[in-house]
């Protein structure tokens, strides 16, 4: 698997209209041509949903298929940039949920 670099984490929270959290990344893929951005979003810290796409210009699909892939497969991975953004948040301690990995870790016995 490719190594994903992490760069640039961001992370607020979001009041009106849509109350929850707004987190930002950028990724850089070893042997990939263009560097990423991923866009996160939470409505309580816990189940997010994410839009991918190329940071600054257009790459090859393939690429961002298989980043795609990865984030989609691979917990750990996803976990790894869910806590580089709440490691940066700003916002009081209170905000941040206890447990704010993905839900699949719960359901993980092994």
């Amino acid at each position: 698997m490719a190594t994903i670099h992490i760069r640039q984490p961001k992370l607020e929270r979001l009041e009106e209209p849509e109350k929850g959290f707004l987190g930002r990344v950028e990724l850089e893929v070893e042997g990939h041509t263009q560097p990423y951005e991923l866009t996160l979003f939470s409505k309580r810290g816990h189940d997010w949903d994410y839009s991918l796409h190329f940071l600054n210009e257009s790459g090859k699909e393939e690429e961002i298929e298989a980043v795609e892939q990865i984030i989609e497969e691979d917990d750990d991975e996803f976990d790894r940039i869910i806590e580089a953004i709440w490691e940066v948040y700003p916002g009081p301690e209170e905000h941040k949920p206890k447990d704010y990995r993905s839900s699949s870790d719960e359901s993980d016995n092994s």
